[in-house]
């Protein structure tokens, strides 16, 4: 079954690309032009997803949030012109779970939508954060790194981006993406910082296997690349 994604946007063309992009990533998706019809289409429709501008008409992305989360937890990726740091925080603590400032490269908003809805899943269990691939174990319960079946010293921020990228194989995370999910929405650190840690996590990797690697997406990111 198609996951689906509510569309919350005045501009009729920003709409449509974004719309168009996720059809082609196999979403069902609803449009609203304005935060009136937002909320009414939002519980007829019950989107997996919403992608919400902030300066709507009727009702802004704001009270759009408030009235979304009185009764629902769907993940919501704010997307505005606005790019102080007040209106990243305002909407986060609103209840947004990500933000974006226009104008964005679509093929990031992709990545940020999977990664959001990759969060907000629910975990029946308490799942073993062990992940084992052709002579690498990476376990993040014990902070061990295991290669070719030898404990490698591993600090732990590298440990934790490790982790996150080999969970998801195959799946092109940004920078901006890792420090928000491995270094968390409070760093403020440079983006040059996940570079450096790639960089170590490379010199303890290379050449041990062919069948996975570290692998960088030129202009977007990083990716832990698995041979199927």
């Amino acid at each position: 079954m198609n996951k689906k994604a509510l569309i919350v946007e005045d501009d009729i063309n920003i709409a449509e690309l974004i719309q168009l992009y996720l059809e082609r990533d196999g979403f069902e998706v609803c449009l609203a032009y304005d935060g009136g019809k937002a909320v009414s289409l939002f519980r007829e429709f019950s989107p997996d997803i919403v992608l919400l501008d902030l300066m709507l008409p009727v009702m802004d992305g704001l009270q759009v949030c408030r009235e979304i989360r009185k009764d629902s937890s769907v993940p919501i990726i704010m997307l505005t012109a606005k790019g102080e740091t007040t209106d990243k925080i305002t909407g986060l603590e609103t209840g947004a779970d990500d933000y974006m400032t226009k104008p964005f490269e679509v093929k990031e908003l992709l990545a940020r939508i999977h990664a959001v809805m990759r969060r907000s899943e629910p975990e029946e269990t308490v799942k073993e954060k062990k992940l084992c691939f052709d002579k690498l174990v990476v376990n993040l319960d014990s902070y061990e790194l295991l290669v070719n079946g030898v404990r490698v010293d591993t600090p732990p921020k590298e440990m934790e981006l490790l982790y996150h990228l080999a969970a998801s194989p195959n799946i092109v995370f940004t920078r901006n993406q890792l420090l928000d999910e491995v270094w968390g929405f409070d760093y403020f650190g440079d983006s040059r910082t996940v570079d450096v840690h790639i960089k170590r996590l490379r010199e303890k990797l290379e050449g041990v296997s062919d069948k996975w690697s570290l692998k960088t997406v030129w202009g977007v990111g990083y990716k832990f690349e698995v041979v199927k």
